[in-house]
């Protein structure tokens, strides 16, 4: 049985179009956290100047292999097994890197893991697109993101909605520069960065 995200089908067609704003030339792309895969399955098939390639913790593997096995596209690889905390990724360049609804699942040691690994691993002028729910200034978007945030923190006192202005400063530290912030449905965004 593969796993099956709603969220995924419902937030695939507006992260698109974000992603053919930034992801234009051709390149590979590195998927931090393909979760169920759908995204993966979907956006290769869609973007097929893109050599995507979709990466996770060990006990996701299986099942984003499943949606690659019934609707891979050719340009498609993987899934790879990837720790963010992990000094070296299977992955070692890339022009862009997508991840989705992993910042505030996260320890906050985690992401600045994973962005550290980014800036290892992308290209110079590579883009960097992360999609979630974020704080904007230090306050909560909406009294849903808040009701989320104590959820995440009641579950795991290291997760919780990450703050857009902490996680711009973080890319700067690592020599990505801030680039775009696209509103997306139910108080989501799509932030990005460039590395210079």
């Amino acid at each position: 049985m593969k796993p099956f995200s709603e969220a995924c089908e419902r937030n695939r067609e507006p992260i698109i179009k974000v992603l053919r704003d930034w992801f234009v030339a051709p390149g590979t792309v590195l998927e931090i956290g393909s979760g169920t895969g759908q995204h993966a399955v979907y956006f290769a098939r869609h973007l097929p100047h893109l050599e995507w390639i979709a990466t996770d913790r060990d006990e996701n593997l299986p099942g984003i292999a499943a949606w690659i096995a019934d609707e891979g596209s050719p340009n498609l690889r993987g899934p790879l097994s990837l720790d963010v905390t992990a000094p070296t990724w299977p992955v070692d360049h890339a022009n862009y890197v997508f991840s989705a609804n992993t910042a505030h699942i996260m320890s906050w040691a985690m992401v600045q893991k994973m962005f550290e690994g980014i800036a290892r691993v992308l290209q110079a002028g590579g883009v960097f697109c992360l999609y979630g729910p974020f704080n904007r200034n230090g306050q909560f978007t909406s009294e849903s993101n808040r009701a989320f945030d104590e959820s995440l923190r009641a579950r795991d006192s290291e997760m919780g909605v990450r703050d857009d202005q902490a996680l711009i400063e973080l890319g700067r530290a690592h020599g990505l520069l801030f680039a775009a912030d696209h509103s997306m449905p139910a108080k989501n965004r799509v932030l990005v960065w460039k590395k210079g």
